[in-house]
């Protein structure tokens, strides 16, 4: 058994294996299987069982997306920030190698679920691009819609990579996203 000391330890092993068997897939027997760890110790960390850890997870996800992508486009400069997402994105998702989980939990029975923490999560990001965007110097309209856009195409790349099993699929998208947020390109 692996000895882990604190819940966050826990939460990015118990989120591979949602992220490998989606919400409704994933069993407390595979959790144990897949991180090592007891039962007794899932509870410990997670009384409230798979949905505390499901909840614990978008939680941990959420975070890291507003530290390293939410946060910076609001605050920084727009194009540092946009180049900031650009290389978050690729690192988080392992270069089309890693999909999202919470795409992955919108897609299936968990949604109605999770609803609240998983359209926060598309909405934020797509506000803070737009917002980056208008600082930039687009237009409103034209800023929101390529925010939808980029958003849009990360996760449909994330799944066509992984439906293909051609990473870099991803990649190519990637580029062609950039490309279409270019400074001056929204006006």
């Amino acid at each position: 058994m692996r000895t882990l000391n604190q819940r966050p330890d826990v939460i990015p092993l118990v989120a591979e294996v949602f992220r490998e068997f989606g919400y409704e897939g994933t069993s407390l027997s595979r959790i144990t299987e897949r991180t090592g760890m007891g039962k007794g110790s899932l509870y410990h960390f997670f009384p409230g069982g798979k949905e505390e850890m499901a909840n614990a997870v978008l939680e941990d996800v959420g975070a890291w997306f507003e530290r390293h992508v939410f946060e910076p486009l609001r605050s920084e400069p727009p194009g540092a920030a946009i180049a900031r997402m650009w290389d978050a994105v690729d690192s988080y998702f392992r270069s089309g190698g890693r999909i999202c989980l919470v795409g992955a939990f919108a897609l299936d029975g968990t949604r109605d679920r999770f609803a609240d923490r998983i359209s926060g999560y598309f909405i934020q990001w797509i506000a803070a691009l737009r917002d980056a965007l208008i600082r930039q110097g687009w237009g409103p309209a034209a800023a929101g819609e390529s925010a939808e856009d980029v958003v849009l195409g990360i996760q449909g790349a994330l799944v066509l990579a992984r439906a293909t099993a051609d990473e870099s699929l991803f990649a190519r998208t990637i580029v062609r996203l950039k490309s279409r947020l270019r400074p001056g390109e929204g006006r």
